[in-house]
């Protein structure tokens, strides 16, 4: 029986990353992929998604899902930003006095399900954000953007000095988006579409190597498939 899996995105460029990449790879595990972006505003025959505001568009947006699908092999999943993630996040200031990134987040998702304690819930926030996946193999942005190729060279050059892209920071103007930014300005523009693109080039299996938190979470997701 397949499992079918929610996944409430942050932003387009998540939304497109779960059903371009992790749909057909998910697949071959039996989980059935269903993605959106989390839904920030309601208004009388129209919604608004995209853009984490606060904890409390997320929560509202999570429970109604939940409340929706009530059967057995239903499970959701989330995927927001570690990076401008909104203050009122269950333990936010807990959190935060953890100098490892590693730790921090993971406080934030044991807050997040002790919040929402339904179990076909799998919280999941991304260090520091998306675009720590492309880090992964920063070459590859070349598939996309081959005009800037100074730029991605010095991308190359920056991450070799991290252990993990997971691990650049979350600084206004050193998260990997901004480095990104910096490098390539076009990508602030086509983010939702080259972003998923070229995670795609670089491929799961480097993601979830270079990046353990992601992994970790993607082993998870292959696992679903097989607990029913």
């Amino acid at each position: 029986m397949n499992v079918r899996l929610y996944v409430i995105g942050e932003g387009q460029t998540e939304e497109t990353f779960a059903n371009q990449i992790l749909k057909p790879h998910l697949a071959s595990f039996s989980v059935r992929v269903s993605a959106h972006v989390v839904v920030t505003k309601r208004v009388p025959g129209y919604t608004y998604g995209g853009g984490l505001n606060s904890f409390t568009q997320a929560e509202r947006d999570i429970n109604l899902w939940l409340k929706q699908d009530l059967d057995d092999d239903a499970r959701f999943t989330t995927m927001f930003d570690l990076y401008r993630l909104p203050n009122d996040f269950p333990c936010y200031a807990a959190a935060a006095a953890h100098d490892d990134p590693y730790r921090r987040v993971e406080a934030l998702e044991d807050a997040l399900k002790q919040d929402i304690p339904d179990s076909r819930f799998i919280p999941y926030i991304q260090l520091h954000e998306f675009e720590a996946l492309l880090l992964s193999d920063p070459q590859k942005l070349d598939t996309q953007f081959d005009f800037r190729s100074d730029g991605i060279a010095r991308l190359v050059e920056m991450v070799s000095e991290f252990t993990s892209p997971e691990r650049i920071n979350d600084g206004d103007s050193t998260a990997p988006s901004k480095r990104i930014n910096d490098e390539i300005p076009e990508y602030k523009h086509r983010k939702a579409s080259a972003g998923p693109m070229v995670a795609g080039k670089i491929g799961l299996p480097t993601l979830r190597s270079k990046c353990a938190h992601f992994g970790a979470w993607l082993g998870t997701l292959e696992s679903l498939g097989g607990q029913l």
